[in-house]
């Protein structure tokens, strides 16, 4: 799989439910030769317009199942969540 296909599955945290969105870029690890985290833009400030104030890092462990249309992880919310 290429990461272009990864980045069009929608991220959904199966512990509560929650939609986190669309995968904008992942961190790979060159030394070991594998993603490391997979980066997901957090909510707007504003209306979405006016950036954004967080974004989720969920790493590549929590990861359980890449379908054709969603990605299932399972990760605590306030664990991935990083500032910007």
């Amino acid at each position: 799989m290429r990461i272009f296909e990864l980045r069009q599955k929608e991220v959904i945290n199966i512990s509560d439910g929650c939609r986190f969105g669309f995968i904008s870029d992942v961190i790979f690890d060159h030394e070991k030769g594998h993603i490391d985290k997979l980066i997901i833009p957090g909510p707007g400030k504003i209306f979405g317009v006016f950036g954004r104030e967080q974004e989720y890092h969920v790493p590549w462990d929590c990861v359980k199942k890449i379908g054709d249309d969603i990605t299932l992880v399972d990760v605590d919310i306030d664990d991935a969540t990083e500032d910007v």
